[in-house]
C-alpha cells in the first residue's frame, strides 16, 4: 500500500538527541578525548574570562568544539557553520546544545576570538590533545621529522604595492583599483600588503610567487602524530630557523634524531642540530655543492629509515590543506593565522589518534 506524506508538522519529539547518534559513529570516540582535552583547559579558561557577578558567556568549550566541526567537515565559514548548527543534529550533540537551545551568533567566534588567541588556547588545546596520544602509548620520543610549507594569505597582489607610496586617487575603481605590476621590481624589502602587511611574497620552486606565511610541523615517526606546530613569515630561512626552535624544545637525555629533505641541508643548521644533542637525518643534497650529511650518518640504518617515513609529514601537510582549509588562510596577521594552523594540526592529530587505535 502507498504510504502519505503527512504534511503537518509535529509539535514534540520524544526521541533524545543522543540516540539519535550511531553508536559507531567516529566522532563519539573523538567527543570523548575532545572532552578529555578541554577538561585539562579548565583553569586556563577561567584565567580568560572576568570573575564575579556579570552576564554569562558561551562557554568556551561549545565554541572551540564548534570550531573542530569546522575544521574537520570543510565548512568555509563561521557564517556557514552557525547556519548547519540550526538543523544539523550530529553536530548539535557534538557541540554540546540541546535540540531546543538557541544557536550563538556567529559574531561570537569573533568577539571570542581575541581572548582566545590572547589565552594561547590553540597551543594549550593542542599540548591536550597530544598528552591523550602519549597515554594511548602512540608517540615516540626517538625519531622526529620537521618540514615546512607555504600558507596563502588572505591578500591579492594588487594589494602588495610600494611602501610609503602616495594613493592614487584617480583610479577608476578605487575598491578594485586596476593595477599593472609587470616588469616592476618588488620585494618585501620594498613592497608591503596594504590587506595583510605582515604577509610576505614567497615562491616555491617552479611555481609563482604569492603572498603567504609559511607553517611548520615536527612529526613523530613511529605513527606519523604532529608533535610540534608554529607559523611564521615566510622567508629563505624560516623553515631551518623553525626546525631548530621546535628541536630545542625537544631536549632529553637519550639519543634523538631528526629527518628533514634537502632544503635543510646546510653546515650550519646541521652544526646546530648536533650541538642540540639532535642527529641530523637530513637529506643529501649533492645538486650544486657538497653535503652536510657524510658517512658518520648515512652509514647507520637508522638514516634510511628515517628517508623513508619522513614523507608522512606531507600527509599532515596534504590533510590540512585540503580537509582543514589551510591552503589558503581566512584570517590576517601571523598572531590569527598561527593560531588556527596550531588549531588545525590539533584536529589533524585528533583523527590520527582514531584511525590509530581504530586500526589496533
Amino acid at each position: 500500500m502507498r504510504g502519505r506524506q503527512t504534511l503537518q508538522d509535529g509539535m514534540f519529539s520524544y526521541v533524545s538527541l543522543e540516540s539519535r547518534i550511531a553508536e559507531d559513529h567516529p566522532l563519539r570516540t573523538m567527543r570523548k578525548r575532545v572532552d578529555a582535552a578541554l577538561k585539562r583547559l579548565s583553569a586556563r579558561f577561567d584565567s580568560i574570562y572576568a570573575k564575579g557577578m556579570g552576564r554569562p558567556s558561551i562557554p568556551p568549550e561549545q565554541l572551540l568544539r564548534a570550531l573542530l566541526l569546522q575544521v574537520l567537515y570543510t565548512i568555509r565559514s563561521e557564517r556557514q557553520l552557525v547556519e548547519q548548527l540550526e538543523y544539523n543534529l550530529l553536530y548539535r550533540w557534538f557541540v554540546g546544545l540541546d535540540l531546543d537551545d538557541e544557536v550563538f551568533s556567529a559574531s561570537a567566534f569573533t568577539k571570542n576570538r581575541e581572548r582566545l588567541l590572547q589565552g594561547e588556547i590553540a597551543e594549550h588545546f593542542f599540548a591536550a590533545v597530544l598528552a591523550e596520544a602519549e597515554i594511548e602509548g602512540l608517540v615516540s620520543s626517538e625519531h622526529f621529522t620537521v618540514d615546512g610549507t607555504l600558507i596563502e594569505a588572505w591578500a591579492s597582489h594588487k594589494s602588495f604595492v610600494e611602501k610609503d607610496a602616495p594613493r592614487k586617487e584617480d583610479d577608476d575603481d578605487p575598491g578594485n583599483p586596476t593595477v599593472n605590476f609587470r616588469g616592476e621590481k618588488r620585494s618585501n624589502r620594498t613592497h608591503a600588503s596594504t590587506t595583510d602587511p605582515e604577509a610576505r611574497l614567497a615562491a616555491k620552486k617552479g611555481q609563482g610567487a604569492r603572498l603567504a606565511y609559511q607553517g611548520h610541523v615536527m612529526t613523530e615517526n613511529r605513527n606519523g602524530l604532529v608533535v610540534a606546530a608554529k607559523l611564521t613569515q615566510a622567508s629563505g630561512t624560516a623553515e631551518r630557523e623553525a626546525a631548530l626552535e621546535m628541536a630545542e624544545a625537544l631536549g632529553g637525555t637519550h639519543p634523538i634524531t631528526l629527518g628533514a629533505d634537502k632544503g635543510y641541508d646546510t653546515k650550519d643548521f646541521v652544526r646546530e642540530l648536533r650541538e642540540r644533542g639532535v642527529t641530523p637525518h637530513v637529506a643529501q643534497n649533492t645538486t650544486r655543492r657538497r653535503s652536510a650529511i657524510d658517512d658518520r650518518t648515512t652509514r647507520h640504518a637508522g638514516y634510511a629509515i628515517s628517508q623513508r617515513l619522513r614523507k608522512r609529514v606531507e600527509e599532515v601537510f596534504g590533510w590540512m590543506k585540503t580537509v582543514g582549509l589551510m591552503r589558503k588562510t581566512r584570517h590576517r596577521g601571523e598572531a590569527r593565522v598561527g593560531w588556527v594552523f596550531v588549531f588545525t594540526a590539533a584536529a589533524y592529530n585528533l583523527v590520527r589518534i582514531g584511525n590509530l587505535l581504530e586500526a589496533s
